[in-house]
């Protein structure tokens, strides 16, 4: 394989993503590279042990110029959280092998899903392009910031997915949001301000910022979103809608038909800052974030992923 982009390669692979499919996928992508020597200059494959395992491995990467994150968007979070700490100079390229329920950033980038052989085959096969990488007080993200009810109903279904629901990808989105939204009485005042202009006054039930188009398992609620325009896309209300007209945006957003709603405004940016007059549920690429005042911004250029060709 002559033209594979992957050069020294380092595999992170969580064993226990999707249900524990994550070991027969490690299992596969070292036979794989095995098998076709020349897709990569020499490879390893380390496994996580546990939570934040996969950015303490990455940050200590050395001599790699590929590492290949091989599990759900958590480990990807992970991963990117690690290439981040390092110089932008000494940053490996970033490719995926998803392996999850969401896989929303795999959309984004195009990759196959949960069929670890056809994702190394589109790597091996690939193209290196520069990225944009979020970052909410200083914590980096590569697909999703939310707060609001859309951010409460994602960490419900990464909670739903540590108790070992057998649901996944939309559906488990859908149940946990039907199970949220009819308890949503009020919106969260928030003071925010995007690219430093005048602050507006907001109560918002939904605030998605998005490097790429979808969330929860690929509700496109910033449909036009790309990853390498150096921008942040922003998804938020501007009105307080009635529970039916709540559900049916929920229903529309997942054909991303909601965004000529009068309820909802997007917009691009490259910083914001959010000032909530309580905690609001807030993650960040499926992990809780705690506070009240947000910095957000964007890292153009920040890493270089593998695209399929």
């Amino acid at each position: 394989m002559p033209d594979s982009p992957l050069g020294r390669t380092l595999v992170i692979a969580n064993p226990t993503a999707h249900s524990g499919r994550g070991e027969d996928g490690a299992r596969f992508a070292q036979e794989f590279l095995q098998s076709y020597a020349s897709a990569t200059r020499g490879f390893e494959v380390v496994r996580t042990q546990g939570p934040a395992d996969a950015t303490r491995i990455a940050r200590g990467a050395r001599g790699f110029d590929t590492i290949l994150a091989l599990g759900g968007d958590g480990v990807i979070h992970e991963v990117v959280c690690g290439l981040m700490a390092l110089p932008r100079e000494a940053r490996p390229q970033l490719g995926v092998i998803p392996l999850g329920s969401g896989n929303d950033y795999a959309r984004t980038l195009g990759m196959a899903r949960n069929d670890v052989e056809a994702a190394l085959a589109q790597l091996v096969r690939g193209r290196a392009c520069h990225v944009e990488v979020g970052r909410v007080n200083g914590t980096p993200f590569m697909q999703t910031l939310s707060f609001g009810l859309d951010a409460a109903i994602a960490l419900d279904t990464t909670d739903r997915r540590a108790t070992g629901t057998s649901q996944e990808g939309e559906a488990l989105f859908v149940t946990s949001a039907l199970r949220i939204l009819s308890n949503a009485r009020e919106g969260f005042p928030v003071r925010a301000s995007f690219d430093r202009e005048k602050t507006q006054d907001l109560s918002t039930i939904i605030f998605a910022v998005q490097v790429g188009p979808s969330y929860g398992g690929g509700f496109k609620i910033c449909p036009n979103a790309d990853p390498t325009d150096g921008l942040l896309d922003v998804c938020y209300n501007v009105k307080l809608p009635a529970l039916p007209r709540l559900m049916a945006l929920l229903g529309l957003a997942r054909l991303g038909r909601h965004t000529g709603s009068s309820v909802v405004r997007l917009r691009r940016c490259r910083s914001l800052t959010l000032d909530f007059d309580r905690e609001p549920p807030c993650q960040a690429d499926g992990e809780k974030v705690c506070g009240t005042h947000f910095d957000v911004s964007v890292v153009p250029d920040a890493l270089d992923v593998i695209f399929p060709s």
